[in-house]
């Protein structure tokens, strides 16, 4: 029943990152995706086609009542690659995953309950799936097979999130040094001292403005950096070199460069507080450690550190996993809801002819065969006769439709 769907996928579970990139479609602008994915259902012969591309999975999901050949992956992937040369695609290929019938299902299931992403729990890849499915609707590329699998898969995956921890407890380190920051209850007007404007610190800096922090300053070794990620405050952006010269002190330090030895050393921090006394907050996100061991040892201030958030952040994986299993009993349910589904909606197709067909017997009948035995009859018998074949349409339409979807139902039994 479920036997004409197919996803083909590689993830960061099968191969580096980087090899991702030569099975995505190879062009930034939308037209000509649209252009060269309608070509490849078109070419394979699909009936329709979803196409997702994440920065750690690429999958097509397709349905196709023909027949796959028997080099179907190594065709599908030269299709989509043609430059790649013989060996690599030898090596794509044998990277894919190939998931057919319920088993494809499932696994978009699994997919869109983050079940398989790589950060279990990060509901940001429900999204990515529903945008990649409505792209794929607007280009014509899917049709009512993919649309009911949709219904379901999004249906699921909410109930996943709804009714496990799954989600629960942040496992990104940068969320969870913010999580750390709110516990210490930092006022929301304190002076933030930033040291660096990476993807990290720009990264916390998105948290920040979430939970109202504006008092901020940002030094970084590239000044445009540090002025654009000080400008999401309307703070202030300066060069590392001045960062000995900081006179208005701090409340909050946070800190991730890429230097390779500790840039906070103790006369630095010294400088830094300015003749300050209160107890202060310092995060420290490098790795390794940007803050040196001998400032921990000398000052008293509340230190957060990276492998103290890593330790956190496995403890809080672990407790997502455990709620896998639960994820799965709900999965498997709307597996099952999703091939009644699926078989009633294939009957229905298959029986939408068949009221249009009594309606022409009924005509043929009353016009042609009984027409003169009919006009014979009085006006009241004539009334009778229309009225009984009117209630006999009506059943013959809805007996094969109930007697279709009883055989569908009992053959998924």
């Amino acid at each position: 029943m479920l036997e004409s769907f197919h996803i083909l996928t590689l993830t960061h579970r099968q191969a580096k990152l980087s090899l991702l990139e030569n099975f995505v479609i190879q062009d930034s602008q939308e037209g000509e995706k649209q252009r060269k994915l309608g070509m490849l259902k078109e070419h394979f012969g699909f009936q329709e086609l979803m196409y997702l591309a994440t920065c750690n999975r690429v999958m097509y999901f397709f349905f196709s009542k023909k027949p796959l050949s028997n080099t179907f992956l190594s065709d599908f992937v030269q299709y989509v690659n043609p430059s790649l040369p013989e060996d690599s695609v030898s090596d794509l290929v044998s990277k894919l995953y190939h998931h057919k019938g319920a088993k494809a299902i499932n696994h978009l299931f699994e997919v869109s309950a983050s079940i398989d992403s790589m950060v279990v729990g990060e509901r940001e890849i429900l999204r990515q799936v529903r945008e990649a499915y409505q792209q794929s609707l607007a280009w014509n590329l899917t049709g009512d097979n993919l649309r009911i699998a949709m219904q379901q898969v999004v249906q699921a995956a909410k109930e996943v999130y709804a009714q496990t921890k799954i989600g629960e407890k942040p496992v990104s380190v940068v969320s969870l040094a913010i999580q750390e920051l709110l516990k210490a209850k930092v006022s929301r007007d304190a002076r933030v001292l930033m040291v660096g404007a990476g993807q990290t610190n720009n990264l916390v800096g998105k948290f920040l403005v979430k939970h109202g922090f504006s008092n901020v300053t940002v030094y970084n070794r590239s000044l445009d950096r540090a002025l654009e990620l000080a400008g999401k405050f309307d703070g202030e952006g300066l060069p590392l070199t001045l960062l000995p010269e900081h006179k208005s002190g701090f409340d909050c330090l946070i800190v991730c460069t890429g230097a390779t030895t500790a840039i906070i050393q103790p006369e630095l921090y010294r400088q830094l507080l300015a003749g300050e006394t209160d107890r202060k907050l310092v995060i420290d996100l490098a790795i390794p450690n940007n803050v040196a061991k001998e400032v921990v040892a000398q000052f008293d201030f509340q230190y957060i550190e990276i492998e103290g958030l890593r330790h956190l952040a496995d403890q809080n994986i672990d407790f997502r996993l455990n709620e896998v299993d639960k994820a799965r009993e709900i999965l498997e349910l709307h597996l099952q809801q999703f091939a009644k589904a699926f078989e009633e909606r294939r009957i229905e197709l298959a029986m939408r002819n068949v009221p249009v067909e009594i309606k022409a017997v009924k005509a043929h009948a009353m016009n042609k065969v009984f027409k003169k035995d009919i006009e014979s009859l009085d006006d009241d018998t004539r009334d009778l006769l229309e009225r009984m074949m009117d209630y006999m349409e009506r059943q013959c339409i809805s007996i094969p439709m109930r007697a279709a979807k009883g055989v569908g139902m009992k053959r998924k039994v």
